[in-house]
């Protein structure tokens, strides 16, 4: 039996990006078990992974575990986030284990250089390089995401307006300047005129209910009244999902929905745009999977909305609490029109 430890300590959505490696790993390699080592907050969203033998966590910092790391005698370290931290696990554990390429220098020459060397391929692709000595391949099966039976949610619980189907609005993200400003939210959803359901965490729920208030009976808030999970069994069962670069983005991703991702300061070029796994539009895996490009998967059911040519853009590679340059652009500048004919359509 082969006992790896792999390692990604946040957040929502680069730990969804990491399920193709689990599954391909559980399902290539014989007599494996796969421990996963993430922060205490972000174990709900794994518990339900039946690809993942046991689940390590922590809260501050790494010392609260190698203890308990060290009685596993893991026989390979599979480090998918790559910082201090995790290195600091490696030397604890000195297991044999690999790394995945973050593309730092890539990044910083686009970031502040507007000189884009990266290459043309998802971040998922970059994760499975870190067990291809295993022989393990891209199955070309997508991200997962595994709901318990405890956090569906009835869609009959939510207004009647919206029992009938609904499209779902993620209206937060980790950095402002990665969201679509209030006002332009609520003139999209008017446009719309659809039942829409409001996802988001407490941080959003302030400006679910403005943008709700606005908007009017149309509009369900849903930001903070669910758990994670919740949240994501919401997306499952949505038409259609508009969403800016976050976790619940990856997530509509895992559940193969439409996806409408609004880009602001950060670009899809960072190899983290829906990923939908090599399939054709049907649905079905193609015959070539293993030949097709990385730039084929995740965007064929997709739609990406962003200012390009835009020369402040991209201005980081995470985001920022306002807009360096103070106008803007690449979200004031979003094409509404382009969001409203992808719902509509």
């Amino acid at each position: 039996m082969k006992k790896i430890l792999v390692i990604r300590f946040s957040s929502i959505g680069d730990i969804v990006l990491t399920t193709p490696v689990l599954r391909c790993l559980k399902t290539q390699v014989k007599d494996i078990e796969i421990h996963y080592l993430t922060k205490n907050n972000f174990k709900t969203i794994l518990e339900s992974n039946p690809n993942i033998s046991k689940i390590h966590t922590i809260t501050e910092n790494i010392h609260e575990v190698i203890a308990d790391l060290k009685k596993e005698n893991f026989d390979f370290v599979v480090d998918l986030h790559h910082n201090l931290r995790t290195l600091q696990v490696k030397r604890k554990l000195g297991k044999p284990s690999a790394s995945f390429n973050k593309l730092n220098i890539q990044k910083w020459l686009f970031v502040n250089l507007k000189i884009n060397i990266l290459p043309h391929i998802h971040i998922v692709n970059r994760y499975l390089e870190t067990v291809k000595h295993f022989g393990v391949v891209n199955d070309g099966k997508g991200l997962d995401y595994f709901i318990s039976k405890e956090d569906e949610v009835d869609i009959n619980t939510l207004p009647v307006t919206h029992r009938a189907g609904y499209i779902g609005f993620v209206i937060g993200a980790a950095h402002i300047t990665k969201q679509l400003p209030t006002e332009k939210i609520i003139s999209i959803c008017k446009k719309i005129n659809q039942p829409i359901v409001l996802l988001g965490g407490q941080e959003d729920e302030a400006k679910g209910n403005e943008i709700a208030i606005a908007v009017g009976d149309q509009v369900f808030n849903a930001c903070n009244l669910y758990t994670i999970n919740q949240s994501a069994s919401l997306v499952k069962q949505a038409h259609k999902i508009i969403t800016h670069d976050t976790g619940l983005m990856h997530i509509a991703s895992a559940f193969q929905k439409q996806i409408i991702s609004v880009w602001g300061n950060t670009v899809p070029e960072f190899g983290m745009f829906p990923y939908e796994g090599l399939r054709d539009k049907s649905g079905q895996l193609t015959k070539k999977t293993n030949a097709r490009s990385a730039t084929d998967s995740g965007i064929k059911n997709n739609v990406i909305v962003e200012v390009k040519n835009l020369s402040c853009r991209p201005c980081s590679k995470i985001g920022y609490d306002k807009c360096p340059r103070g106008h803007f652009k690449c979200m004031y500048d979003i094409p509404e029109e382009q969001i409203v004919s992808a719902i509509i359509s």
